[in-house]
């Protein structure tokens, strides 16, 4: 038998290398439509899922589209909003990007279907005035253009790296439709001027507190005589602190579907739950540092737990408060076509409960990471002594704008809470620099002081921009569906 030629074997090769490049540039182009594809995917199981319950009854395809526009605005909430909870974890190295997604996946759809969403106003947190908008055809065209318009805006925010608040974006959304519908007499603008004080008041007081709970931990921990015997202390003291905060607001919003409560209780509740939770801490802490190195090192490993469990308890606090921004305009929605008429509040089914509840979590594993990173270690650099101080500032400062009555945004507190850790680490690096130079007697130039920034500026001016934008923009592309809605139905 003849042996082939030798060129015929290179040929062959060459062949199946050119295959095997094929097939590698065919997954790589694959990969990144692999997530949409699964997304798409949830959207239209939530709109079957919509007409199998829906059925024949009268309206049922207007609750099969609002059904997959509310899927599609769940996805995007876990997509965006998701990140300020645990990026500050990931970004101290206290969570794996794996182990946050799967903690933030379960505990926002716990916090959604057992503490979130038990009544919403239709009209979303009262923006629109009472009986603004009379006609139910109105009002569902109205609402689907709000939560599409939100939810597109969110896709935008978060295709470019920005973490917006997705209460303003729901917010926006209905401001734009209902001006449209009815005219600019539709909007309650005292509550619009609230929402717009609350830009300036969510990311300040997180600031603020952080940095006061970092510039703490810096006196009294990191930089005592003996930091073990300093953190068995104080270590205990911020755990019952942050207990105590969560009880107090998870009090707020679980309880009052049992029974109403006053912010009074509610404090107390958080009282006994903090005392409880520092004295089961002690010997926790006691026994964690028990042949630890007195260095700043060694205080990373105390912080770590409680900055893992504080986390997971943000995410439950944001599924029972954000699922609303998903699933409130889609009960309205149901609402209306179901009863044929408008009311100041609705319950919400538990169909559509589930809906929001795991597309946030749909939305944040497949979504999530890109943001998640940039929380977490794109704007300054997180320990996990600063990422508890921003995990702790939020949970006090939705309590602190509850008690004054003030709409906050998770996002903002929490975005503005690293921002305030940020430039707290700046202000106490340049005050350092300053005493070290008087003492050489050789002052540090401004040019080398420059280059020591902690906070990137760049990631600032996205983030106020978007900010700044997010309810116009939100606004004006509602109002555009509205028109092309109405339109298509009249």
């Amino acid at each position: 038998m003849a042996t082939p030629p030798v060129n015929q074997w290179k040929t062959l090769d060459k062949d199946l290398g050119r295959i095997g490049r094929l097939e590698e540039a065919t997954m790589f182009v694959s990969r990144p439509l692999v997530a949409p594809g699964i997304a798409l995917a949830f959207i239209v199981l939530a709109g079957i899922a919509a007409a199998i319950l829906m059925g024949s009854q009268p309206g049922a395809l207007i609750v099969i589209a609002a059904a997959a526009i509310g899927a599609y605005m769940a996805l995007n909430i876990g997509a965006n909003d998701v990140a300020n909870n645990m990026g500050p974890a990931v970004g101290a190295n206290a969570l794996t990007l794996g182990g946050a997604l799967i903690i933030a996946a379960v505990f926002e759809t716990a916090g959604a279907l057992i503490a979130g969403g038990d009544v919403v106003k239709t009209v979303s947190t009262g923006i629109l005035a009472p009986g603004a908008v009379t006609d139910s055809a109105h009002f569902v065209w109205a609402m689907m253009a709000a939560l599409l318009a939100a939810a597109l805006w969110l896709n935008l925010a978060t295709a470019v790296g920005a973490p917006v608040s997705t209460t303003h974006s729901i917010v926006g959304g209905v401001v734009g439709a209902g001006i449209v519908a009815a005219g600019f007499g539709a909007v309650n603008w005292s509550a619009m001027g609230t929402i717009a004080l609350s830009w300036v008041v969510s990311p300040v007081l997180g600031g603020i507190i952080a940095a006061i709970f970092l510039a703490f931990i810096k006196a009294n921990i990191m930089y005592a005589d003996d930091k073990i015997a300093a953190a068995r202390r104080w270590v205990p003291v911020l755990i019952g602190i942050m207990a105590g905060a969560f009880a107090a607001y998870l009090a707020i919003k679980g309880l009052k579907r049992v029974f109403s409560i006053s912010m009074t209780h509610a404090l107390l509740i958080g009282l006994a739950a903090g005392v409880i939770s520092w004295a089961a801490s002690v010997p926790l802490i006691r026994r964690q540092s028990e042949g630890l190195e007195n260095r700043k090192k060694s205080l990373k490993k105390l912080f770590s737990i409680p900055l893992v469990v504080s986390a997971a308890l943000l995410s439950f606090a944001h599924g029972a408060n954000d699922v609303a921004n998903a699933v409130g305009p889609l009960a309205a929605v149901v609402h209306a076509v179901e009863a044929g008429d408008i009311t100041d509040k609705v319950g919400i089914p538990i169909w559509v409960m589930v809906v929001g509840a795991l597309g946030i979590s749909v939305g944040l594993i497949l979504f999530g990471p890109k943001l998640i990173r940039l929380v977490g270690s794109e704007i300054t650099k997180l320990n996990p002594m600063r990422a508890y101080c921003v995990a702790l500032s939020a949970a006090i400062t939705v309590i602190v704008a509850s008690w004054l009555g003030l709409p906050v945004s998770s996002t903002h507190i929490a975005v503005g809470a690293i921002f305030g850790v940020g430039f707290y680490r700046e202000w106490h690096a340049e005050r350092r620099v300053r005493q070290l130079g008087l003492q050489k007697g050789k002052p540090i130039p401004p040019e080398e002081r420059s280059r020591r920034l902690l906070v990137r500026r760049s990631h600032m001016l996205t983030v106020a921009a978007a900010w700044i934008i997010t309810v116009p923009a939100s606004a004006g592309l509602s109002a555009l569906l509205y028109m092309l809605l109405n339109g298509l139905a009249g």
